[in-house]
């Protein structure tokens, strides 16, 4: 049982003891902040922390009211809003989720990773809380209304010596000051799979400001069970393979310099070549090499920077050093990622990608002193023949897995998984007519443009959107049919064809 899950089962009558007992038991770190810009700046937030999860507990000290939520469209220029008889004010299930998305950024880099879950004591009654129950869920925020006696409450904290704790604590606080529209860069997150944007601005005291440039790149976190994760992977059993030896070797090594400090290590070179279609894992593949390497101790972070040509390519000639040196700054102790990397071997000789790739062999020049690894991805042909472009590529990336497309029977399997975390069921006569679509689809498939787990993931979006049309339609009075999918559902996609050429 977690934190989190014990935090859930909390009522109005229970809160406030268990928030008692939590003061008191030092196997939970508990902190009380006075505000938390810029949302929650005037409230009393509670910060609780155990293993990998965190509480944010908020107190809304608004007044003994009823009010009416809605939680419906967010927006940050049209946040939600509660309403009483004569008022209305922002929602503060909206504020709260701000305040812990912000949490959620500046422990980015935090391992394990961390679960972060929001509880809101309201002294508001708010009417129509059954309504909002699920809505909140989905935010990762519980309710707890008509609090009246926590204006006057004291709450007690133990900010016990927890080295996570501290380290989660240091990441949050001190608060940065709120960057103004002209600042240079901003941080833009969003919350899905794996994925953060940023708008990186690396202060630099040696250079000019007109020389400071920002880089755009994804970062995507480190998971806590790389291994469970890889072996869920629907096919790819070469490439599991070849990384269980590679982690196991990098590993070694570390185990070695522990017992013989003396003895001569393995040389292992980190960098890879990731070779295959588009929708073949290469991402995900990635994000777990980085969290491999991470517990096998070979990297200190194990995130991952995705980056791609335009990332390097500024708007002005010179700008490549500089954003390369950014960017590898940025993917210090995890994986750099480098998408469709063959863009960079330009055709014309003054090409700024060809000098990528010269300032990228710089950087890898001292293998010891790099705590990364820097992952390039692209297909198969353009691929090589990048490598062959520099003779010191081939020997600084001897790590190369190919990523082969998915046969019929693999992209069904990766249907049926993604149908089920929607809860979704096909009926036999769905199930069918959805399997000759498919294979349909992949005798006509053109072999440059072909979506793979891409293509399953677009067609079960039209499949979906079909469904719900239909249910609005029909309005079914069995639940079950809400979740079932039939051969009415089932329209197919344009699948790109192969271009014929014309010659002789």
């Amino acid at each position: 049982m977690t934190l989190i899950d014990d935090f859930r089962k909390q009522t109005k009558e229970t809160i406030l003891d268990y928030l008692d007992r939590l003061g008191v038991n030092h196997a939970v770190y508990s902190t009380h902040l006075k505000g938390y810009g810029p949302y929650l700046k005037d409230n009393n937030v509670f910060i609780y922390i155990h293993a990998t999860s965190m509480v944010v507990v908020c107190l809304d000290l608004c007044g003994s009211k009823e009010e009416v939520a809605d939680e419906g469209d967010w927006d940050d220029v049209d946040p939600p809003c509660y309403y009483s008889h004569t008022t209305s004010r922002i929602s503060p299930v909206w504020r709260l989720c701000d305040a812990m998305e912000r949490m959620d950024k500046e422990t980015l880099f935090i391992f394990p990773p961390l679960d972060i879950y929001g509880v809101l004591l309201t002294e508001s009654s708010i009417l129509n809380a059954r309504d909002m129950i699920d809505i909140w869920d989905t935010k990762k925020v519980k309710v707890i209304e008509g609090m009246k006696g926590i204006r006057h409450r004291q709450i007690a904290t133990n900010e016990i010596n927890n080295p996570n704790a501290r380290d989660i604590m240091d990441a949050i606080l001190p608060q940065k000051p709120e960057k103004k529209e002209e600042d240079t860069a901003s941080n833009n997150f969003s919350e899905g799979n794996i994925h953060i944007v940023e708008d990186f601005s690396i202060p630099d005291g040696n250079i000019e400001q007109n020389d400071k440039i920002s880089v755009k790149v994804e970062i995507l976190r480190p998971i806590a069970n790389p291994r469970e994760e890889l072996d869920k992977l629907v096919g790819c059993t070469d490439i599991k393979r070849r990384m269980d030896e590679l982690v196991a070797l990098t590993g070694y090594n570390k185990l070695m310099s522990k017992v013989f400090p003396n003895s001569k290590q393995h040389e292992v070179s980190l960098h890879s070549v990731f070779l295959g279609r588009p929708g073949t894992g290469k991402t995900t593949v990635c994000k777990i090499f980085g969290s491999l390497l991470r517990q096998a101790g070979a990297l200190s972070k194990g995130h991952v920077v995705v980056c791609d040509r335009g990332t390097f390519i500024g708007t002005l000639w010179g700008d490549e050093e500089r954003s390369i040196r950014q960017v590898v700054e940025m993917a210090q102790g995890g994986v750099l990622m480098v998408d469709e990397a063959y863009l960079l071997n330009g055709k014309h000789e003054n090409d700024p990608g060809k000098l990528v790739i010269q300032l990228l062999m710089s950087i890898l020049a001292d293998e010891t002193q790099r705590d990364i690894a820097i992952v390039l991805c692209g297909y198969k042909e353009p691929m090589e023949k990048l490598l062959n472009s520099n003779p010191g590529l081939q020997s600084r990336f001897p790590n190369k897995f190919e990523f082969t497309d998915f046969s019929i029977d693999e992209l069904m399997e990766i249907t049926r998984r993604r149908v089920k975390e929607y809860e979704y069921e096909f009926t036999q006569d769905a199930w069918e007519k959805y399997r000759q679509l498919l294979s349909k689809a992949y005798s006509q498939r053109d072999s440059m443009t072909w979506g793979n787990a891409r293509f399953v993931a677009n067609q079960l979006e039209r499949i979906y959107l079909q469904h719900a049309t239909r249910c609005i339609k029909l309005c079914p009075t069995d639940k079950r049919q809400l979740r079932q999918l039939t051969s009415e559902d089932i329209l197919p996609i344009e699948v790109p064809k192969e271009k014929r050429r014309i010659g002789f």
